[in-house]
């Protein structure tokens, strides 16, 4: 769990999200601003808070909207920290007219990173209870422009958060093997390009095309929509070829959800890969209330 290690923020690229939070307060105002001319500038604080459940994460991109801003942000919350509502969560204080023209940027922001945090700690929980102490991870399947915010939110809840990008590993799924022609081929030709840096995976729905995978020299075997006693089955099997300390990992992946994903919990699987701690996740209920 990286938050066990050091601070999440400290993975964010300097200039990269302040570009997008620059970007996104210029979608969210890019002309006039007749509500901010109405308040004015006048010294300001402002209350931020938790009306549901859930566990805080976002914290530097909406520290980041108000420094843009002009504004500052004192947190009474850590970061990773579950609460329960109503909670008084940060207070902002500036202009008036800039705290609100930064509010629903960075509520959305903290709100969906939240959602994801919390969905995920609640998904690794489960598993944890079920008695699996592999890696429960996210996958690529983000919101465009917003990735970087729910990747950081499934690594404050607890989750690896998948490759980041086409860039940082090579996934073979099913469409680049038929277009290469087979699953040896498509390895070679991945393992040639990415070099020795760059893991290959390979989307397999079959266990005789993860045995193929893993003879081509994949790091990495998807079982792709199995059921749960044929990923075990499968998962035993390529571990008992293949041996359990060789490097090859296997992955889960396909439909798995909070309803089912304990029935596939077996220790010859090294990663349980879920789009539903992102895609599906429920946003956490804050509000930004200025003192009066």
């Amino acid at each position: 769990m990286a938050l066990s290690h050091g601070s999440i923020r400290n993975l964010l690229p300097p200039t990269g999200y302040a570009r997008l939070i620059a970007a996104w307060l210029e979608e969210d105002c890019p002309s006039f601003d007749c509500g901010g001319f109405v308040v004015g500038e006048a010294p300001a604080e402002a209350r931020l808070l938790g009306k549901s459940q859930g566990i805080l994460a976002g914290v530097p991109f909406f520290d980041e909207v108000f420094q843009q801003l002009g504004c500052e942000v004192e947190w009474h919350v850590a970061e990773g920290a579950a609460f329960e509502p109503v909670k008084h969560v940060a207070t902002v204080r500036g202009p008036v007219r800039k705290i609100l023209l930064g509010e629903r940027v960075a509520l959305n922001c903290l709100a969906r990173c939240s959602g994801i945090a919390t969905k995920s700690h609640k998904l690794l929980k489960l598993l944890r209870d079920a008695g699996y102490n592999n890696t429960l991870a996210g996958t690529r399947k983000t919101t465009p422009g917003f990735r970087l915010v729910e990747k950081y939110g499934m690594l404050v809840g607890g989750c690896d958060p998948h490759r980041h990008d086409l860039s940082t590993m090579t996934m073979l799924k099913d469409n680049h093997v038929w277009a290469c022609g087979s699953i040896p081929r498509a390895v070679a030709a991945a393992k040639s390009a990415g070099g020795f840096s760059i893991k290959v995976e390979v989307e397999c729905q079959t266990l005789a095309e993860a045995h193929e995978a893993a003879e081509a020299g994949a790091d990495v075997v998807m079982l792709d929509n199995f059921t749960a006693d044929g990923v075990k089955a499968a998962a035993a099997a390529l571990k008992g070829k293949w041996g359990r300390h060789s490097g090859l990992l296997v992955e889960v992946s396909g439909g798995l959800t909070e309803d089912n994903v304990g029935a596939y919990v077996c220790q010859d699987i090294d990663i349980i890969s879920t789009s539903s701690i992102h895609q599906s996740a429920q946003h956490v209920d804050y509000s930004l209330k200025i003192v009066h």
